[in-house]
Formats: structure tokens, C-alpha cells, sequence
């Protein structure tokens, strides 16, 4: 049985202002609605790498969860950049995108999104990793990119699909979809072992 059979009786649900997860998710051929939630994107000091975008995940899972009926599947997700041990998220200014983009430039970094599945009853979170190398970038180029596409929105101040994507990014091991924001096949198969009775 296909997922969008075994999904059928739930109201699924994208807790993400994420134009890039909308699209990702859609393109599962699966019916979901979408919302978003206020909350704070801070974490515990002691997390490690893939443990740091679960918890964000988990943290918008709680705060949906008193709102969510019986019958909806419900699906968060955070993303974050990792180089040499330390975390960028999103960039607060200007300032702070370019200094992030200076950061990955000629280096290699890790993509890691955690996604979190859930209903009133039963959840489910994972993280998948991706490993991407940036050539050197000018200075030109990365007031470029941030002036045009102003990627405040965006872990590590870039999006792999917009142009900086296209000219800067050499290599990529694993998922591309997960460099966007939600790593659909593993998505997919989550979903899939979620409903294991379901024939």
C-alpha cells in the first residue's frame, strides 16, 4: 500500500513557515495543511551535532501538540549548519550573513535536519546529515547573494536551490533535499514504519 493510502484517515499537518518544506513535502504527492508555531529556537549547551535540530523539532512538536485533534499527523522539522564544531542557524543581520558566508566559503560543513513526527499518541524523531563543500567565494559575491536574495530566513545564511547554490557549492554527500530543509526520503520511510499495522 502507498503512503497516500496508509495517511488517508489523518489530517496531516506541516508546522513550518518553510516555503522550501512546503514544497519538499507536496512533493510526496501527500494532502497536508500548513501552520506555524511561536517558540524558542535556543537549546542546551550540552547537545551535540544531530541531538541539536531533534530538540528544536521536539520543541515545536510540544508547542502544536495542545492544539492537534485525534486524527492529525503532524510533521516539524529544524535545520542547522555545523563547521568545526560550531552551530550557525539563522543570521539576525547583515552583517552576521556575510560573516557566516566568509565562514563556509572554501570549506567543507555538515547540513543537519531533525524532523519530528507526531500525533496525540505516538512520536518519532530523527536527523539526517549531509555533507557539503563551498569553493572560495569573493567578497562580491557574497554581498551579491545576500543583498538579492537576503537569506535571513536560512541556517548558515544560504539556500542551496537560490544562486549562490548554482556558484559556490562544489560537492554534496547525501541528501540535497536535506540541504533545503526536509529530507524527504528518509521522511518517506519514517512515515512509512510509523503505521507498521496498516495494510
Amino acid at each position: 500500500m502507498l503512503i497516500q493510502e496508509k495517511l488517508k484517515p489523518y489530517n496531516i499537518v506541516l508546522v513550518s513557515q518553510s516555503p522550501r518544506r512546503r514544497e519538499l513535502l507536496k512533493g510526496l504527492e501527500l494532502e497536508f495543511e500548513c501552520t506555524s508555531v511561536d517558540t524558542d529556537e535556543s537549546y542546551p549547551a550540552s547537545l551535540k551535532d544531530g541531538e541539536i535540530p531533534m530538540y528544536i523539532a521536539e520543541q515545536k512538536a510540544d508547542a502544536y501538540l495542545p492544539q492537534m485533534e485525534d486524527n492529525t499527523l503532524a510533521i516539524t522539522a529544524d535545520t542547522v549548519v555545523l563547521i568545526n564544531g560550531s552551530v550557525l542557524g539563522k543570521p539576525k543581520c547583515r552583517q552576521e550573513a556575510v560573516d557566516m558566508l566568509h565562514t563556509l566559503s572554501g570549506n567543507a560543513h555538515q547540513v543537519i535536519t531533525g524532523v519530528c513526527i507526531f500525533t496525540k499518541g505516538k512520536r518519532k524523531t530523527f536527523s539526517v546529515l549531509t555533507d557539503v563543500r563551498f569553493t572560495t567565494l569573493t567578497d562580491a559575491e557574497i554581498e551579491h547573494y545576500i543583498d538579492t536574495y537576503k537569506p535571513f530566513d536560512k541556517a548558515g545564511s544560504y539556500g542551496v536551490q537560490e544562486w549562490i547554490g548554482y556558484v559556490g557549492i562544489e560537492k554534496i554527500t547525501g541528501s540535497y533535499f536535506n540541504v533545503m530543509g526536509l529530507p524527504v526520503q528518509r521522511l518517506y520511510k519514517e512515515l512509512n514504519q510509523f503505521f507498521p499495522t496498516v495494510k
